[in-house]
């Protein structure tokens, strides 16, 4: 469903205010509304970002992991401007210390993220499989997980010379990952979260 019916820029999108909680992304300068997903939907964001805190935390790494608080600008559509939020983002901490008097979008002047990861939803399948998927290669977001509950599937795409090489795992299989390669979870565990 898209709101707009004239194009915006990204500046337009930045000040975009129509007076209520909605939350939107900017896909080719239309103005697209986010839903809150279901509770499992929420439920495995909240596992995976906790999770991904955790073992930076183990790892030491100077990073951080948020949950739908980052937008990330895309150079899709050329003219008109789209501006993605991911389910979860693990940036550079210094990354996000930047973005505390700006607005939280990773601009496409900034590094990208490390890594980025969608939860599917009956509503953005096509998009998390399709779009997102070269929108964030393009970008140089290292590693791309699509957490698929309806297909019970954890997709983990790492970029390799400017693609995305994608890896499924189901069921127990422990999820391989090149940013948190000591994290011990399996595809079951993420799949079945509950909070």
């Amino acid at each position: 469903m898209t709101v707009t019916t004239q194009k915006l820029t990204f500046e337009d999108y930045l000040n975009y205010n129509d007076r209520t909680d909605t939350r939107y992304e900017l896909v080719n300068g239309e103005l697209i509304p986010m839903s809150l997903g279901t509770g499992k939907h929420g439920a495995i964001t909240e596992f995976l970002n906790d999770s991904f805190k955790d073992e930076i935390r183990q790892q030491g790494s100077p990073w951080t992991s948020k949950d739908t608080k980052i937008g990330v600008r895309s150079p899709r559509g050329g003219r008109w401007d789209t501006s993605r939020i991911p389910d979860i983002t693990v940036l550079p901490i210094e990354q996000w210390e930047a973005l505390a008097n700006r607005e939280a979008i990773i601009d496409l002047n900034d590094p990208p993220p490390i890594l980025v990861v969608e939860v599917v939803s009956e509503s953005t399948r096509a998009t998390d499989y399709r779009s997102k998927r070269s929108e964030y290669a393009v970008l140089n977001i290292k590693e791309y997980w699509i957490v698929d509950p309806l297909e019970e599937l954890v997709t983990v795409c790492t970029l390799t010379e400017g693609f995305y090489d994608a890896v499924e795992f189901r069921g127990n299989e422990r999820i391989v990952s090149t940013i948190f390669p000591e994290l011990e979870l399996t595809a079951t565990q993420v799949l079945t979260a509950r909070y």
